[in-house]
């Protein structure tokens, strides 16, 4: 791909998304012509396509704007391509997809937009994007699915469960990433869900979800899920895991379920000896949202190179909660009041670190924004796309 086929697919996309509802507009009438030529893939798909939109949008925009970086793009299309695997997908399916949405911005974009020279570039992108899914998928000699059965459900906060499961054959994965989900009351809704602990020879693994409002998924999980209940995996993605330059001191920053990948990785280093400076940070609006508080700090108490501060926008909990706190070890220290973003930047100088953010996109974007006014280099920052 030269700088001249990036360029039009830029700006070909930017112009679909600049139009009010453009995403949106685009996305339902790729599926409507995918569907229409391809009835048998619909099976594929939940009843429901909003969130399948979204992330369709999502996964695009992510490729698009990493389009000059392949040292980065490739290895996030060979993870989707393994994930994909879990659908049954063969490869006349990925041309039916880049068809489908061939036509789709055709149709929206218009004559004066759509010129030979623009079409010519996008079926250029869709060929690497597909060609790398699909050599990656034909790559992967592990299961398509991982099969696993809940051992153990704890209610830690109303709108917060812990989900224990024994997986049928260990999956390897590593520290940091997470996993495509489907629970058996929601068939074919896939979510993305990171594990709490690394990963290990019995197939142990944990998952800490938080209710989404209006959510189709977590309520059900939060709701309904009892021991004995049978959950699908799809492969790990992401690359929020460990590596890191040799010494390199680190910054972890979380808020509410957040923690989770992060927790993986420090339960992880904690087995180890070499470990660099590691300061984590985990913000909540209430104290209550610090739910997994006094495992970390149990873990700094123990492990000189790591150090945890809460941070809390209110200091006391909601008038509606009626458990405890977490309930802060020997010597833990109680959380600092302020916002989450804010405190970080003003705490020290983290312009030497390795920088990892988890959380929803606009804490993501508000803690990068004052870690660069700070002085940080945001190329240190990393954070998953989805």
């Amino acid at each position: 791909m030269d700088a001249r086929a990036i360029s039009l697919v830029r700006t070909t996309f930017k112009a679909v998304a600049a139009v009010e509802g453009g995403p949106g507009k685009l996305t339902r009438s790729f599926y409507a012509i995918l569907f229409a030529r391809n009835p048998g893939v619909r099976d594929f798909f939940p009843a429901s396509m909003e969130v399948q939109r979204d992330k369709l949008v999502t996964a695009i925009a992510y490729a698009i704007d990493q389009l000059e970086d392949l040292d980065r793009l490739l290895p996030f299309l060979g993870q989707l391509g393994r994930d994909h695997r879990k659908y049954g997908i063969v490869d006349a399916h990925y041309a039916a997809v880049g068809d489908a949405l061939i036509t789709a911005l055709e149709q929206f974009a218009g004559n004066e937009i759509w010129t030979e020279e623009v079409d010519s570039a996008w079926r250029e992108v869709i060929a690497v994007m597909a060609g790398t899914m699909i050599e990656a998928a034909a790559a992967d000699d592990g299961p398509p699915v991982w099969q696993g059965t809940v051992v153990e459900h704890l209610r830690v906060l109303d709108d917060v469960s812990i989900v224990r499961l024994k997986l049928d054959e260990p999956m390897d994965y590593s520290a940091g990433q997470y996993v495509s989900v489907s629970i058996p009351s929601r068939p074919r809704m896939w979510r993305y869900l990171s594990p709490s602990i690394p990963a290990n020879a019995a197939g142990e693994i944990e998952f800490h979800i938080r209710r989404v409002s209006g959510g189709w998924v977590s309520p059900a999980v939060i709701t309904n899920t009892a021991r004995g209940d049978r959950w699908t995996f799809g492969s790990p993605l992401g690359s929020m895991t460990r590596h890191t330059a040799r010494g390199r001191d680190r910054l972890l920053i979380a808020s509410g379920t957040g923690i989770a990948p992060l927790r993986a990785q420090l339960m992880e280093m904690a087995s180890r000896t070499d470990n660099a400076r590691v300061h984590v940070f985990y913000g909540g609006r209430y104290p209550c949202d610090l739910y997994d508080l006094s495992t970390l700090q149990q873990l700094a108490a123990i492990n000189p190179w790591l150090s945890v501060v809460g941070v809390v926008e209110d200091e006391t909990d909601p008038w509606w909660y009626q458990g405890q706190p977490g309930g802060l070890p020997s010597g833990g220290s109680a959380p600092i009041v302020g916002q989450l973003g804010k405190v970080v930047a003003e705490f020290g100088t983290w312009a030497d670190r390795d920088i990892q953010i988890v959380g929803s996109p606009s804490m993501i974007n508000t803690t990068k924004f004052r870690l660069q006014s700070a002085g940080v280099d945001v190329s240190n920052v990393r954070h998953d796309p989805w």
